[in-house]
């Protein structure tokens, strides 16, 4: 039937996801770099983590936007500032791929995908905004457990998010991570 045949498709997306190495980390030479799906499951869980503790915003919102909002990467890869795409091909290209998966998914979840990915990339709304704050924040908690068990420097990751943070609790989180890193950058000298 069509429905289990979409359904396939799904389980591919959801595949190539799980084994997509974040190109980041591959490109520093990480030795055994996190996937894609990875990250968003566990932004996922810091999501629900903060159940009740942001007024007003909807965290199974955000807990459903950090699950999907890179599932365009399935087809287009993991495509990085350093990539040398322009950031509206990138777009273009990961909108195509968002319609192509929201097309096979049962049940009009795939709907529900497609929004949720394009209020993220537009960073449209409340929980839009906290979800690009858990996926900074994420990737520089990844950046320095990194840092700690292989003794790479990822300072870069550090750099490039200065300016990422603007709410609670994530500025707090982001003061603490970079003290901790600065302790421990301290002691190795």
């Amino acid at each position: 039937s069509m429905a289990s045949l979409n359904l396939v498709e799904v389980l591919r997306v959801a595949d190539s996801l799980k084994h997509l190495k974040r190109t980041g980390w591959v490109k520093c030479g990480v030795p055994e770099p996190e996937t894609v799906a990875g990250h968003m499951y566990r932004m996922a869980v810091l999501a629900w983590s903060l159940k009740g503790e942001l007024p007003g915003i909807d965290i199974d919102r955000c807990l459903k936007m950090s699950l999907v909002h890179d599932i365009g990467e399935a087809i287009v890869g993991d495509i990085t500032p350093h990539c040398g795409i322009s950031d509206a091909d990138k777009y273009n290209s990961e909108k195509a791929a968002l319609d192509a998966i929201a097309a096979m998914a049962p049940n009009g979840a795939g709907a529900e995908w497609a929004q949720l990915w394009a209020e993220y990339e537009a960073h449209a709304t409340p929980e839009a905004k906290v979800v690009k704050q858990l996926d900074k924040f994420d990737m520089i908690a990844q950046a320095f457990d990194y840092e700690l068990k292989y003794g790479i420097d990822l300072g870069q990751f550090f750099d490039s998010t200065t300016k990422c943070f603007h709410s609670e609790p994530f500025v707090a989180w982001n003061r603490d991570l970079r003290k901790r890193r600065e302790e421990s950058l301290a002691a190795k000298k």
